[in-house]
């Protein structure tokens, strides 16, 4: 029978002072003579001004399709105008708060996310986004494994399980991770083209016939690993939560990474057939037909990269991935591909390369992907405090066994996963420990995948440990430079939860069965029918008989010692 007690306390109070439910804790403030404990911020009921919205005109004609062929594209950087209007859309309403998912539990689903915010701006904008979250969704479904982990629906972001995140050096196109910032913009090859223009001789548009015609542009194929700066946020958000909401803090665990085979032209060629650059260019700047959102205002995706990198060949205009045309999920009919950088600057949908002085002050590039030193947090960052990211550091992940798993083994524990370094460097060396780091095992190199530049190593190995209960295995990577990855989460901790390049850490329960008494207690659960799983229940049958307890006993000092 349950009891109700009268208490002022709340029905999750005890799960509140132990900091499981983290999302409704107060803030204390000690400024003053006696802690006062703060309200958190509470969301009132949604408004919606329909006059305002009513004023700006008719949607479907404001925003209209841009160009035939091209559907769920609306350009926006043109048209101060349609900025504008969508501007006052979004200001004359609110919308219902995203779900918290650092400070609270995250849902048990698959997509675990929805993208609250993305869906309905896209719907009240209207015209040409008004189907695009769920005909990208439709995409999602026909382009991607059955087994893709949706992180978030819309926009989409999606990793494979662990399981098949390494079992082939080169990734599946259905199993490649994706991490989109808006939706999935559908369009036909013969109607694409793309603008070249800004601090060029001769600005001009190019179709993809005129890229793909190897009189004009030598085809350029590489091997390339794309990572994306959230890989492993998971490990961050979990011990020290940040900057977020649900789109671009995604709960990202060890499958944000994938190697492709990429077929395309490098875009110095194709800037040279521009006459090349004009002085003072620096920087190429590059537009995305996908529509995205920041603070109210709607824009396309752009982020730049530096001239010295297209000038080193290691920008490139993809439209084959592994041996097959461009995914629609993947940026077709062309995207750009830049070796050893952050996923976030190999911009999909291409419509338009501008050659500019300065590195963009687009959003993205200038208030997100941002590096920011471990002080500063929502209290008191500036955006001149990050760094932006742009190559990638050494990293790597296991995939196999998971944390937290129960592993019976001979003595040796059977691990998989990868190690990967941007710009341009390789995995060395790639070393394992089953005491937290005390004592490492490097892998042999005949269990790494094939050495190139650009791309991943993945690994196996059979990790000695001879060690039973709780054991923490760690994974770190030593690049061609020697460098190598921080020891611990918390060093690689910042509010902006990118780039969790510290070394891997899994807890696994190691259970010896090359010990004797191991062994035969595992027969008796196999004897009995018992699961061994999992270890938190109690024995289901005696530990050890009477007699031998007894007998040990006889043949033993007492528990307590006797005084002489």
């Amino acid at each position: 029978m349950t009891t109700t007690v009268a208490t002022s306390n709340r029905q999750d109070e005890w799960k509140i002072e132990q900091g499981l439910s983290a999302a409704v804790l107060p803030v204390l403030d000690m400024t003053k003579p006696k802690t006062e404990r703060l309200a958190i911020q509470t969301f009132g009921p949604l408004t919606k001004d329909e006059k305002a919205i009513k004023a700006v005109g008719n949607r479907d004609k404001l925003f209209a399709a841009e160009r035939k062929g091209w559907a769920g594209f609306v350009e926006w950087e043109n048209h101060p105008d349609k900025k504008a209007a969508a501007h006052k859309i979004l200001t004359a309403q609110t919308f219902p708060p995203n779900p918290e998912f650092q400070l609270a539990t995250i849902p048990d689903t698959n997509p675990v996310l929805p993208g609250t915010h993305w869906k309905m701006w896209h719907h009240a904008i209207g015209g040409e986004l008004s189907r695009v979250p769920e005909s990208s969704w439709e995409t999602v479904l026909k382009e991607k494994h059955p087994d893709m982990l949706h992180l978030l629906q819309f926009p989409y972001n999606g990793e494979p399980p662990k399981r098949l995140a390494t079992d082939q050096e080169v990734t599946p196109n259905s199993l490649h991770f994706v991490r989109n910032h808006g939706g999935i913009p559908i369009i036909e090859k013969q109607a694409y083209s793309f603008l070249l223009d800004g601090l060029v001789a001769k600005p001009r548009s190019f179709t993809l016939d005129e890229l793909m015609d190897e009189s004009k542009f030598p085809r350029m194929e590489k091997t390339i690993t794309m990572q994306c700066s959230g890989t492993r946020r998971i490990e961050q958000i979990l011990k020290y939560p940040g900057q977020g909401d649900e789109v671009p803090q995604a709960p990202w665990a060890e499958g944000a990474i994938g190697t492709a085979r990429y077929v395309g032209v490098s875009l110095k060629k194709v800037i040279k057939a521009c006459g090349g650059l004009k002085d003072g260019a620096k920087h190429l700047e590059f537009y995305g037909a996908d529509t995205y959102f920041k603070d109210n205002k709607t824009m396309n995706y752009l982020v730049s990269v530096p001239w010295s990198k297209v000038k080193a060949n290691e920008v490139m205009l993809a439209w084959e991935m592994n041996g097959e045309v461009l995914p629609k999920i993947h940026g077709y009919p062309l995207r750009v591909v830049v070796l050893g950088y952050i996923g976030a600057r190999s911009v999909k949908w291409l419509y338009r390369i501008k050659a500019i002085e300065k590195p963009s002050r687009a959003p993205v590039q200038s208030q997100e992907y941002l590096y920011f030193p471990q002080q500063v947090g929502k209290h008191n960052f500036k955006l001149t405090d990050g760094i932006q990211i742009q190559e990638m550091p050494v990293s790597s992940a296991i995939v196999s066994p998971w944390t937290k798993q129960v592993v019976i083994h001979g003595g040796k524990i059977r691990c998989k996963g990868w190690a990967y370094s941007g710009g341009g460097r390789w995995p060395e060396r790639v070393e394992l420990s089953a005491d937290g780091g005390f004592n490492w095992y490097a892998i042999p190199d005949q269990n790494l995948s094939k050495k190139r530049k650009w791309t991943w190593r993945t690994w196996s190995y059979e990790l000695p440990c001879d060690v039973e209960g709780w054991v923490e295995i760690v994974v770190r990577c030593w690049d061609n430079a020697l460098n190598t990855q921080p020891p611990e989460v918390r060093t690689a901790w910042n509010w902006g939860l990118h780039v969790t390049s510290s070394c891997h850490r899994i807890s696994v329960y190691s259970v010896n069965k090359s010990r004797p008494l191991t062994k035969a207690r595992l027969a008796e659960f196999e004897k009995a029918g018992i699961p061994f799983g999992p270890i938190t229940v109690p024995l289901a049958f005696p530990a050890q008989g009477w007699d031998d307890y007894e007998k040990y006993w006889n043949e033993h000092d007492p528990r307590d010692a006797e005084e002489d």
